[in-house]
């Protein structure tokens, strides 16, 4: 059975989601403006969900046609839009993605990676489960304190490639790069783009329960380095074992080369430059656009410490962006599927009965249920901010009923969030990532699901855990 190209994987979601929209009834709520740290967040106003009526005709069957106070389903014509229009909407991580992918290009033709790679090969060879520890502890800090995902993306050719030199696969490569950063994320201690906001809107103290969540990050963390290096070793031992064996892929080779002082100087710039970009982010709330502003200075102080002309770095940029043709545009793809939904105006609707059917649950059954229902609606949502401020205004006084914690509430909230970014085709991140690693989606899922089902479990277990001690 052939696999899909993930263009067309995610056009059909597309489509299937444009049909629902025909079948599953309009409505919305109201929103208000709420200030979080200095960010204004459009959330819902609970209580105020009104059912809208659509209007069917028959050329809104193949053309866009609004009418004062009704909803309309998708016509063809919205759904051969959605995806320029995702590509509108994500413009910004889209562009962030290109500009990341031209710097790293300018690396990979001084050679700075291909030294920095084969000097990490000649160190850790023998100590290939030492180096996957190290580096997925220290990106996996990253993911927990800072939400960081988007920028971790250009890691993956290179840690593609040091897997296959230390005798593993692609997907093992791939996996200490998005395990890191996703399992970071989902196990946050002070995420910005999750906890802050949805303890903000939950009314719950900022930054408060961090001891309980990083606990719950050690444990999970654990789970996950120990998963991938059973998986590693299964596929050093047997190289047939690999989830992508006879799978071709054009994957660079790494060319022998001579780390030099030169090198020294070019990988001490970038990573002030990315210590600045970091601080630029928590302390001035940068954008895509201005964390790609630091990036190309990266590029432009990489190509001059190694004497580039403007020619040969101008050349090396173009080529690296080349590469990141797949990976930027499946963001917008991914977008697509929540431009349907939003405006065809059912993507409320399913919000309020979800909710609804929660609050008659006995307390232990609606926390696993608030688990479950984030992680579903993530599918549909896959923005952890603004799924934080479409749910937790309505699972926050919901908690109140089922005598439940707010905070627990949250924390349901960044675990169904986070996880299910690993698995679902509208994740930007991960698609991005599977494109660059040359790793068909079906192929990752079968490494992916038992972890995943773990996750779920690790989960609900601190949940019922939360509930028992009052976590709050």
């Amino acid at each position: 059975m052939q696999v899909p190209h993930v263009f067309a994987l995610i056009l059909g979601v597309i489509l299937v989601c444009s049909l629902f929209t025909y079948v599953i009834p309009s409505g919305s709520y109201e929103r208000e403006q709420v200030e979080i740290k200095g960010t204004t967040r459009n959330v819902v106003v609970p209580g105020s969900y009104q059912e809208i009526p659509k209007h069917y005709s028959l050329d809104g069957i193949f053309l866009d046609k609004k009418v004062d106070g009704k909803a309309q389903p998708t016509s063809v014509h919205g759904f051969l839009s959605a995806v320029p229009r995702g590509m509108e909407k994500a413009s910004g991580i889209i562009f962030f993605i290109f500009v990341i992918g031209g710097v790293f290009g300018i690396l990979q033709r001084i050679g700075v990676i291909t030294a920095a790679i084969q000097a990490i090969i000649d160190r850790f060879g023998e100590r290939g489960p030492f180096l996957t520890v190290l580096v997925m502890v220290l990106l996996s800090i990253g993911g927990s304190t800072m939400g960081m995902g988007e920028e971790f993306i250009p890691l993956v050719p290179i840690f593609v490639l040091i897997a296959e030199k230390l005798g593993y696969d692609r997907v093992f490569g791939m996996a200490v790069v998005i395990l890191s950063a996703q399992v970071g994320f989902a196990a946050a201690t002070t995420n910005p783009f999750t906890v802050v906001i949805a303890q903000g809107i939950a009314e719950v103290k900022l930054y408060s329960g961090w001891w309980f969540r990083l606990i719950f990050y050690a444990v999970i963390m654990s789970i996950t380095v120990i998963y991938l290096l059973r998986y590693g070793a299964r596929v050093k031992r047997d190289p047939q074992a690999s989830l992508v064996h006879g799978i071709d892929a054009e994957i660079a080779e790494i060319q022998t080369v001579a780390f030099t002082a030169r090198h020294s100087v070019i990988i001490l710039a970038c990573i002030l430059l990315f210590v600045g970009i970091l601080a630029g982010v928590i302390h001035y709330h940068w954008d895509f656009a201005q964390m790609g502003g630091g990036f190309f200075l990266m590029g432009l102080v990489a190509a001059a410490v190694a004497g580039l002309s403007a020619n040969e770095a101008a050349r090396a940029f173009v080529k690296g962006m080349e590469e990141m043709v797949v990976a930027a545009l499946v963001v917008g793809f991914a977008r697509g599927i929540e431009i349907v939904l939003t405006n065809s105006q059912i993507m409320d609707t399913v919000i309020h009965y979800a909710s609804s059917g929660l609050s008659g649950l006995p307390k232990y059954v609606a926390v696993q249920g608030m688990l479950l229902f984030q992680t579903l609606l993530n599918f549909l949502i896959p923005s952890g901010s603004g799924q934080a401020a479409v749910t937790m205004p309505l699972m926050a006084p919901l908690a109140d009923v089922l005598e439940i914690s707010r905070q627990t509430a949250v924390f349901a909230f960044q675990c169904g969030d986070g996880f299910s970014n690993l698995i679902i085709p509208t994740s930007g991140i991960l698609m991005s990532m599977l494109s660059l690693a040359h790793i068909p989606f079906e192929r990752w899922l079968r490494f992916m699901i038992p972890l995943f089902l773990i996750f779920l479990g690790t989960s609900a277990a601190f949940l019922v855990l939360a509930v028992v001690i009052g976590f709050s």
